[in-house]
């Protein structure tokens, strides 16, 4: 984590100076927390992991960001991820790799490694990550903490530098469900600066634990699913079942789809969105001798080698010749995948996964092979295509490889809060 001293002093003493006048403290009041490296902080150095933005200082907060100070929020630092957010493991930063807490011989996910780092080392309370195709979720599952993906538009995405602008969510990770509840609380809600935002006081069922129903999609149970992490989930959901819980296999049959589609619309709306980061509008600018050597200079030594294979894909996938073929043919896709979570919510309350197929792997392990990195999000890139909610949480006293077992509980739009219920139930377990 980059520490800001001078910031959180600055914070600290606000909060000092309320205690001593005897003033109503905000929610949050002094809780030490840490922001991801792709969220937006005024004044201080705004980086999302990549060279070409060394030197970007931003002018204003994140909407996120800005709520967690009105709530007396004390920042820390910065947490590193991968380059612009492109990558599972937090090695793809341009700064240094990211270890995790519990074993510094393994990643600890991505691209929100470094916030569930800083939680599990015990440097912060809670953390702002991001998620585009289960950036807080796979990171919390690998760290032994919560994480919170919202629902599409639930939270403000002004201020978070864009990577894939129809999926990425802002969210809260914590060392506890209690605590991810309170943040979300926080942050959530309508903003007139983002047009995708919704209001908050969109209709919420609500349920009496145990009596629901809850969803075991077949399609996330069967090959490639290491047999102690599947035994692990599955033993949650029979625990479930003896408190009351009805537990139905359902199938999600577009599922299979989920991987490819993802890996055509991520690049292709990263490569947009990249596209301003030339060294002429946004980014450092490398001196040549004619405007497309400016271009190539810095986008070739400001950029990694992740973010330019995304850029490359994206920039492929929407060519003339090739976007009917390969992005609305996705975009297609996606409506199924979507549909799919329609027709099990009318079938069920929520559905329970693993949140990855497997452990977390060697610092170094699969870096050279992205096919087997993109693997790690297998479980969660459906969620961002449909837009639901889903939260990651450690099954309590499981562990495969000396490693905490990271759960993952799916809801319907704007479930967040029935899911918060479910999810302190299985802690009690």
């Amino acid at each position: 984590m980059q520490a800001s001293p001078q910031l959180a002093l600055r914070q600290a003493k606000e909060i000092d100076k309320a205690i001593a006048g005897g003033k109503k403290l905000a929610l949050l009041a002094g809780i030490p927390a840490a922001i991801k490296d792709a969220i937006l902080v005024k004044d201080f150095n705004n980086t999302a992991a990549s060279l070409i933005l060394e030197n970007f200082h931003s002018a204003q907060d994140a909407t996120a960001v800005a709520k967690l100070r009105e709530e007396g929020a004390v920042f820390l630092g910065r947490t590193n991820l991968d380059e612009f957010a492109m990558g599972s493991s937090t090695e793809h930063s341009a700064y240094k790799i990211t270890r995790n807490p519990l074993d510094v011989e393994r990643v600890p996910g991505g691209t929100s490694g470094g916030s569930a780092a800083a939680i599990a080392a015990g440097e912060c309370v809670f953390a702002l990550g991001s998620d585009t195709g289960g950036s807080i979720r796979q990171p919390a599952a690998f760290c032994g903490v919560v994480g919170l993906k919202p629902t599409y538009g639930r939270v403000s995405r002004y201020g978070l530098i864009a990577h894939a602008s129809s999926l990425e969510q802002i969210g809260p990770m914590a060392k506890n469900v209690d605590d991810c509840e309170i943040v979300f609380d926080a942050i959530a809600g309508q903003d007139p600066k983002d047009s995708t935002s919704v209001d908050p006081e969109f209709p919420i069922s609500n349920f009496q634990f145990p009596n629901i129903k809850i969803g075991i999609p077949k399609e996330y149970f069967g090959r490639g699913l290491d047999k102690d992490i599947k035994k692990a989930v599955l033993e949650t959901a029979g625990k479930l079942e003896k408190q009351g819980v009805k537990i139905e296999e359902i199938s999600l049959p577009n599922a299979e789809y989920a991987l490819p589609c993802y890996y055509i619309i991520v690049p292709s709306e990263a490569s947009a969105n990249l596209a301003r980061f030339d060294g002429i509008r946004y980014g450092k600018s490398e001196k040549a001798e004619n405007l497309f050597g400016v271009y190539a200079k810095t986008r070739g030594r400001g950029l990694g080698e992740e973010v330019k294979r995304r850029i490359m894909l994206g920039t492929f996938a929407l060519s003339s010749g090739y976007y009917d073929a390969y992005y609305l043919k996705a975009q297609k896709a996606r409506t199924l995948i979507k549909r799919d979570f329609e027709t099990a919510f009318e079938k069920v309350d929520f559905l329970l996964t693993p949140v990855s197929p497997f452990q977390p792997f060697k610092i170094g392990e699969k870096i050279n092979d992205p096919l087997k990195m993109y693997l790690s999000d297998v479980y969660t890139i459906s969620i961002n295509l449909a837009g639901v909610p889903a939260l990651s949480m450690p099954i309590p006293k499981a562990k495969v490889e000396n490693m905490p077992v990271g759960l993952q509980i799916i809801g319907p739009h704007f479930s967040e809060k029935n899911i918060f219920h479910l999810a302190k139930a299985i802690e009690q377990l």
